[in-house]
């Protein structure tokens, strides 16, 4: 797998490996939330594709659909799908991660149709019945898949798509190395971009491009950035956002984001079950503002992550109208700078280059705040 693949992941939306699939008769199933297993997608023989906008500033059509007080980055998606973007899907699959993201997902059936549409219902706690709970609409995802293409999702493939991507995790997890050393072997807009690559590819070719990323970078002298940063927040998948931020000599250095290192915090038993290995560990592993008791989890996630990575502050970013993080931008604001990171809060709007003065601004600010001002 070719390391240009990654250049290219945060610029297209069909690249070249999704119009290779398609092209030998592959299928192509678009997610959007990390609660969703690939495995049990993959297991179907059918590649699963994390939705993205690419910075995608457009909202026109998805404006007549979706109010305007809804997330511009779930309007950005929208809008793709409604001009015909993301007509190579042979489906998708919603969750209910958000107020918003169901609005997208659910207007985009509307307005489109789509050939399979499923609703994976995910609980809002972790405990036994909501794990039995989420155990079942796995079940049920399955049947669907199955019924709907034809396809065979036995113990075995599931057990072998579960192997492969725990192998990606474990990968991630020698990238979050590189990236937390003293002197990083990798930029967070670098990381970013790989997670953006991996998240329209099987597993295995994946870890294949983790391996070779690593193979690069493990002799590299690496950096001494001004300020090391950690990034918190939902979706994030604008790169050449994180490239201003790095630009002013900060480093991200670990992240806590949706379109990051969340995406990989889950780790299924081969063992077992292979249906209620994923339903535990993905359901144990959503550290969400949409989880319900689960904040303290989630801060101490936060937190463990600041300091083994030896940041000098955090960016808490979100985008306009987004609720769930709004309100526990807060506590973790709070929180964090009760264990000595400081922190910056910084609400904006997707893709919005009006935004983007205001909020290098910001970033310089905060720099000069914590001493790592360029």
């Amino acid at each position: 797998m070719s390391i240009a693949s990654i250049a290219e992941a945060e610029s297209e939306v069909y690249d070249s490996y999704v119009r290779g699939w398609k092209g030998e008769g592959g299928l192509v199933l678009g997610y959007a939330c990390v609660a969703t297993p690939v495995e049990l997608i993959e297991a179907a023989g059918i590649l699963p594709y994390r939705i993205r906008a690419l910075g995608n500033a457009r909202t026109d059509l998805a404006d007549a659909e979706m109010s305007l007080f809804n997330c511009s980055f779930c309007r950005s998606c929208l809008q793709l799908a409604l001009d015909g973007t993301y007509d190579f899907l042979d489906g998708v699959i919603e969750t209910n991660g958000c107020d918003h993201l169901r609005a997208m997902f659910e207007n985009w059936q509307h307005c489109k149709e789509l050939p399979f549409f499923h609703y994976l219902k995910v609980p809002h706690f972790y405990r036994d019945d909501s794990l039995a709970y989420f155990e079942g609409e796995l079940s049920l995802l399955r049947d669907h898949i199955t019924s709907h293409f034809g396809a065979e999702v036995s113990e075995d493939s599931l057990r072998r798509a579960v192997a492969d991507w725990n192998l990606v995790r474990e990968k991630w997890r020698e990238i979050c190395a590189l990236r937390e050393a003293e002197r990083p072997k990798l930029s967070g807009s670098e990381a970013l971009a790989l997670e953006l690559a991996g998240s329209r590819m099987t597993g295995r070719d994946f870890a294949r491009l983790l391996s070779d990323f690593l193979g690069e970078r493990r002799g590299s002298p690496g950096v001494r950035p001004a300020a090391r940063l950690m990034l918190c927040g939902p979706a994030t998948d604008e790169v050449e956002w994180l490239r201003e931020i790095e630009s002013l000599g900060a480093l991200i250095v670990s992240d806590a984001l949706c379109f990051g290192s969340r995406a990989f915090l889950q780790q299924p038993e081969t063992d077992g079950d292979p249906l209620r290995s994923l339903a535990s560990a993905y359901l144990g592993s959503i550290f969400c503002p949409r989880m319900y008791k689960e904040y303290d989890r989630r801060r101490e996630f936060m937190v463990q992550t600041a300091e083994r990575s030896r940041v000098d502050g955090a960016i808490y970013i979100y985008n306009k109208f987004c609720d769930l993080h709004g309100v526990d931008s807060v506590l973790v604001r709070r929180d964090l700078e009760r264990a000595g990171i400081p922190v910056l809060v910084l609400e904006k709007e997707y893709s919005a280059d009006s935004d983007a003065g205001r909020t290098k601004t910001r970033v310089q600010a905060f720099l000069e705040r914590i001493g790592g001002g360029g």
